[in-house]
């Protein structure tokens, strides 16, 4: 996926740039993608389909963890911020994340459940600002943009390969071997994160401080000196912005594919989990070249033009749920998600390094911005589920599309452009731009 060029200039991008080599960062997100992937929504369909639990339990219960792991985001991204061993917080993070998986596995109970789901969002805050971290602290700033995509295509190879490993897991042995993968790919993870050298990494750029002539380059005085106070947060209205539009994308996306899943695994129970497989892999195999696409020509193009393209494929795609329950049709339409998904999944961290660049609060903001796509999806899987119980799944689509087209309302009309201006711009010091900062 990368060329010789990249991988030479990517090597000397760190700290003091010493053995650290593209191909690490590779296999942190692939097998990052894997440890998530193995667990997600083959949980919900699970609990329907093999233990018999109602909708309103199991939007219940991913709720109240969605809710809880949601009061941890936003310190979570401070504490990345202040942290030198951004590393052995993700090897934390997955060891835990292994432990709750197997606590599932062991005791499909509601409180088990509940315990080890809570476990799991929280730690799971870790992942995302941790890794974009590491890319920062390992890539100059003119490279951003095409390592975010990178990033963000091997994620989705994960996903392809862990829901085809678990679809054959599944078919194999039973829906609940799936949640034995997770400690599995977790060591894997640990080992891929470890072969990053911490020396590689420079910890000013890591959080958002750019480097000044004559400064430390791995933090110090000169570094607080220049970090912004957290009112960044609510000071950077394009920030908002944002937040809020991805809390509504979110609110409208989480749902579909598990209501999706459910709907294939009522009609084919006894394929329930290749189903589930099938739907993860439409959409992930899309999702690859679309984040390869995004980051070469996010530069070019600008942040907002590809993020509307993204915002409008999602209403299209919830309406396009209830127009039919053919197996094929369903899978199908879960290809959308493959676009829509992948540019915001691709370009939310590009945008947040645009809006909080020489803020040294990049991790902050990033932890606050999973907070609002966390209260979004929370919120929505207990929704959802009370309308599914009460009213079908079409009228849960339809809900979902309606929240989707706030959203992309939203965007158009609120969230200014965050690319740099110009290329000179891209490569060195903090954003210029008054707006994006007022």
């Amino acid at each position: 996926m990368a060329d010789e060029s990249e991988g030479r200039e990517t090597a000397v991008a760190g700290g003091s740039g010493r053995g650290f080599r593209p191909g690490s960062l590779d296999a942190v997100n692939f097998l990052l993608a894997d440890v998530r992937g193995a667990l997600g929504p083959y949980l919900n369909v699970f609990l329907v389909t093999q233990q018999h639990w109602s909708q309103s339990e199991v939007g219940l219960v991913t709720s109240l963890a969605g809710w809880l792991g949601l009061a941890v985001q936003t310190p979570i991204g401070a504490a990345i911020d202040a942290t030198h061993r951004k590393r052995e917080a993700i090897v934390l993070a997955l060891v835990v994340l292994g432990a709750g998986a197997l606590c599932i596995y062991l005791f499909p109970a509601f409180w088990p459940v509940l315990i080890a789901n809570v476990l799991i969002a929280v730690v799971g805050d870790v992942f995302g600002p941790a890794v974009a971290a590491l890319t920062l602290g390992l890539v100059p700033q003119r490279m951003l943009a095409r390592r975010m995509g990178r990033n963000a295509a091997f994620d989705h190879a994960g996903n392809v390969a862990v829901a085809a490993l678990a679809g054959l897991v599944g078919w194999l042995f039973s829906q609940q071997a799936v949640f034995l993968l997770v400690p599995v790919f977790a060591i894997l993870s640990s080992l891929a994160v470890l072969s990053i050298p911490a020396a590689a990494i420079d910890q000013r750029r890591a959080r958002g401080v750019e480097a000044s002539a004559g400064g430390e380059a791995n933090g110090g005085a000169g570094d607080r000196e220049k970090v912004s106070g957290m009112g960044i947060l609510v000071q950077c209205r394009p920030l908002l912005i944002f937040g809020i539009c991805a809390l509504l994308f979110h609110f409208a996306n989480a749902p579909l594919l598990p209501l999706v899943g459910q709907k294939l695994a009522a009609a084919h129970p006894e394929w329930a989990t290749v189903m589930m497989s099938s739907c993860i892999i439409a959409a992930q195999l899309v999702m690859l070249p679309i984040a390869i696409l995004v980051g070469r020509t996010a530069d070019r193009l600008g942040r907002k033009p590809i993020l509307l393209v993204g915002f409008a494929i999602l209403p299209l795609r919830a309406v396009l749920y209830t127009l039919s329950d053919d197996s094929a049709w369903l899978i199908g339409v879960q290809l959308l998600d493959g676009v829509g998904a992948g540019i915001f999944t691709a370009l939310t961290p590009l945008v947040i390094a645009d809006l909080m660049r020489g803020t040294g609060r990049y991790n902050l903001a990033f932890g606050a911005v999973a907070t609002m796509q966390g209260v979004g999806a929370a919120t929505s899987g207990f929704v959802t589920g009370m309308i599914v119980d009460r009213f079908g799944y079409s009228a849960a689509f339809l809900t979902a599309g309606a929240m989707a087209l706030i959203a992309l309302a939203a965007l158009f009309l609120g969230l200014p452009e965050t690319a740099p201006a110009s290329p000179a711009e891209a490569g060195v010091g903090p954003l210029e731009e008054p707006s994006l900062a007022e």
